[in-house]
């Protein structure tokens, strides 16, 4: 396998989760990996409760924006390696499904954008979703993908998503 992979993080808005992701996966895998994110529908912009997370943490947020998943199927784009929805419910979403061969995992994440309620209400359903985002990156960093056969690496990613 390559030593750089290029990852995608899916989800329907765009908007909090998979920018999440992207950011997360940027700052603890410099140089290893390029994360990217995108959505079905885009709401056109990220949430202030995630990029409220992402100060927190000490994570830049510059250059984040909500984008079409579409940017990722055009000519001259990034080749992806790993795709990864974080839709909670893909019963109950819309989830895209990208054409190709990279590897895909669906690690659910309950949808903070929807939570309804006070401003600590919101503000903690975007913690925990951060949260659950940086263990699996963390466990995701964690695999030897240099050195795992596909279908290992495949089986790792899904063990992930149940975490």
């Amino acid at each position: 396998m390559a030593s750089h992979w290029n990852v995608l993080f899916l989800c329907t808005g765009n908007s909090a989760r998979s920018i999440m992701a992207e950011a997360l996966l940027n700052h603890k895998g410099q140089g290893a990996f390029t994360a990217y994110s995108a959505g079905s529908h885009p709401s056109g912009s990220p949430r202030a409760e995630a990029l409220v997370q992402l100060a927190a943490a000490g994570i830049a947020a510059a250059g984040l924006r909500s984008k079409s998943w579409d940017e990722f199927a055009a000519a001259g784009a990034p080749r992806i390696d790993f795709i990864f929805t974080v839709c909670d419910n893909a019963a109950n979403e819309v989830c895209p499904i990208w054409p190709g061969h990279p590897m895909t995992a669906h690690w659910g994440i309950p949808d903070p954008a929807a939570v309804q309620g006070t401003p600590q209400q919101i503000g903690r359903a975007f913690q925990d979703a951060f949260s659950i985002l940086d263990r699996r990156i963390g466990l995701f960093l964690a695999l030897p993908l240099a050195t795992l056969e596909l279908m290992a690496v495949q089986r790792q990613l899904d063990e992930i998503g149940r975490r």
